[in-house]
């Protein structure tokens, strides 16, 4: 069976190009939000796969609020129930919103670090990033007392491991050989 990113992406990939295309990549953007939100709540969820419900009581479940039925954003949520695709609702809005920041020229970042980062390090760090990767970066932080020391950065597929644990582990790999 195919993985959800790969269900996902060509969804992903129509939603962003009919965005694009209407101007209305923000509006998409917190439509989709809120549709995938809905979409990974269990009691949601389970209603989504009922047999007993109709695509278009599916649809009415995660149609934010104040979206007309015949909207853009409707009858895409109408072809994914079509299609049987209102489970990867959130694997889509994820994918859209990696589409919407290249568009834009930023990027996501996400740094774990052992211990709180004060607001200076953040912005040193943030503008470091965008130099490294020629992109506006929106930073992230995240406890992770497992580190012991230092932080993890993701940016997108990169992963920057900084943390005392990693320099460990990469000790103990050269040692070995």
């Amino acid at each position: 069976m195919s993985s959800n990113a790969t269900l996902a992406r060509p969804y992903a990939r129509a939603a962003f190009e009919l965005a694009q295309a209407s101007g209305a990549l923000g509006e998409w953007g917190r439509n989709l939000d809120v549709s995938a939100a809905l979409a990974s709540d269990a009691r949601v969820g389970a209603l989504l796969i009922d047999p007993r419900r109709s695509q278009a009581e599916a649809v009415a479940l995660l149609l934010p609020t104040g979206t007309a039925d015949q909207s853009p954003y409707a009858l895409f949520l109408r072809d994914l129930a079509a299609n049987g695709r209102l489970p990867v609702l959130p694997e889509i809005a994820t994918q859209f919103e990696t589409l919407k920041r290249d568009a834009e020229g930023s990027l996501k970042v996400t740094v774990r670090s052992a211990v709180p980062l004060e607001a200076d390090q953040i912005a040193k760090l943030k503008a470091s990033l965008a130099r490294r990767f020629s992109r506006e970066v929106e930073i992230e932080t995240a406890l992770d007392e497992g580190l012991v020391g230092g932080a993890v950065i993701e940016a997108g597929e990169t992963v920057i491991d900084g943390s005392v644990r990693g320099r460990l582990a990469r000790l103990a790999q050269e040692l070995a050989h």
